[in-house]
């Protein structure tokens, strides 16, 4: 149909015998696989292509004689010299219109040749200019052309489902796999693990939503930081309070305790002065009298190392910082103390003769050094040895005080700085002890932020505190 338009127009132009048009209807030809003969109205081929002339021409007339409804007025002259018109038996041809146009003129008729088994495809008619044409194409050329279009088309749709489903698959991943990453992330925020964040570097919807889940891990973090440090404190205030309470219930366990017994021998003893149980034994008299003025004593000196303590520990108590040389403070003490080292028939070692220049308060410190004194000597045993040394540790000197005797067991190490704590209590009742030097000495070397502690020996133990040292010119 397309050639024919071209054939036509080309003949209502009068360019159908033009050189030009000769080889455009050879393209013609070639491009649709078709052969092309054109008659003028004697019969006379005006132009030919893809074909033998002759055998063309015999088709035509074959055409046009077997198929028009009266031969003799076909108009045309100069018949082929072997035209013997459509022939039947052998050579039967069988014709199927299948377009059949009038004005123009032109007929397309599937045309079967059982001789030779082969269909074609042919349309033949006039042109607005009264040529007579034909066009002839084989339908098997066609059939191989749709066939090979089909497999083509077969393969390229076999090819294009799976590049589809690759690229489906690809697309669909793409898509899936950030959600399956915010659902990983979401589960891990449910174990309230926080660490976990979105990585991805598109601008879509979905790492819209992850950079929002990212923000809300941090946030979610930070308010459960805050939440756990408000509980951490609030737990220590808990634990402090509980501490505290605690510690208000020993206290006056251990204050009563202390008590109790110099009341009781103070008030027996007074009872018994006061019933003049021995009046005619100044002795007995004067005796209950010193038990009384000792357990009073006792009272006395107890209330004031509370004081003290509680002054130290709440900070009322303001440490005075100076120079001074802890040689001569030894020294002082040792001299003032030599009615208790008699007693206690102590032997007694310090030989450290120049002055050591030390920072502190030193009231303070003579108080630390009187308490580890005092302790040596109420638990003197063995060679009843104390020994006191003064050692240099770097910028810090160290001051030592051991004495001879039974070491304390391991479990008490750590209490023994703790208010009216006695590994001993009855051997501590014996001399007068009331467990509370030790927490003083812990006050004011933590006041002083200096370092204190106890060693055990196997023949004996070794209190120590340091203090820094002031450097020789």
């Amino acid at each position: 149909m397309d050639a024919y338009k071209q054939m036509n127009a080309a003949a209502q132009k009068g360019s159908i015998s033009s050189d030009d048009f000769d080889i455009h209807l050879q393209q013609l030809s070639a491009r649709y696989n078709i052969s092309i003969l054109v008659l003028d109205e004697d019969s006379e081929t005006i132009r030919v292509s893809g074909g033998d002339p002759s055998m063309l021409k015999i088709e035509l007339w074959n055409h046009v004689l077997f198929d028009s409804m009266d031969a003799g007025n076909s108009g045309f002259k100069n018949k082929p010299d072997n035209y013997q018109g459509a022939k039947y038996g052998e050579n039967t041809i069988t014709n199927e219109t299948l377009v059949r146009n009038e004005s123009p003129f032109y007929i397309v008729q599937l045309v079967t040749s059982n001789r030779i088994s082969m269909e074609y495809l042919d349309m033949w008619g006039f042109l607005d200019n009264g040529n007579l044409f034909f066009i002839r194409t084989a339908l098997e050329g066609i059939r191989d052309s749709v066939d090979i279009a089909n497999r083509f088309l077969a393969y390229v749709g076999i090819a294009a489902t799976i590049a589809s489903g690759i690229i489906i698959w690809i697309i669909t991943k793409k898509v899936t796999d950030p959600i399956l990453e915010l659902a990983r992330i979401s589960e891990r925020m449910t174990h309230l693990d926080f660490d976990a964040r979105y990585q991805g570097k598109s601008f879509n919807e979905t790492a819209i939503l992850g950079n929002h889940i990212n923000q809300l891990a941090d946030t979610l973090e930070a308010t459960i930081s805050e939440l756990k440090t408000a509980n951490n404190e609030l737990q220590k205030d808990i634990e402090k309070k509980n501490e505290v309470d605690e510690m208000r219930k020993e206290f006056l366990s251990n204050v009563s305790h202390e008590l109790k017994t110099p009341i009781a021998l103070i008030q027996g003893y007074a009872e018994g002065l006061k019933e003049g149980i021995n009046d005619d034994d100044e002795d007995s008299r004067n005796f209950y009298c010193d038990v009384i003025i000792d357990e009073s004593g006792k009272m006395n000196n107890m209330v004031k190392k509370l004081l003290t303590l509680n002054q130290l520990e709440f900070g009322n108590d303001v440490v005075s910082m100076e120079r001074f040389d802890i040689v001569t403070l030894i020294k002082n003490y040792l001299q003032s103390a030599e009615i208790l080292i008699k007693q206690n028939e102590a032997e007694i070692r310090f030989d450290k003769e120049g002055p050591v220049y030390v920072w502190g308060d030193e009231f303070k410190t003579e108080e630390v050094f009187m308490n580890y004194f005092s302790n040596a000597l109420n638990h003197l045993g063995g060679e009843r040895v104390v020994d006191i040394k003064l050692t240099g540790e770097g910028k810090k000197v160290r001051i030592s005080v051991f004495n001879s005797g039974t070491p304390i067991p391991e479990e008490s190490l750590p209490h023994l700085w703790e208010k009216f704590y006695k590994v001993d209590k009855a051997r501590t009742r014996e001399y007068g002890g009331s467990g509370v030097g030790l927490s003083i000495v812990k006050a004011i070397m933590e006041s002083m932020n200096q370092r204190y502690g106890v060693v055990n020996y196997e023949n004996g133990v070794e209190f120590w505190f340091e203090m820094e040292q002031v450097k020789e010119d």
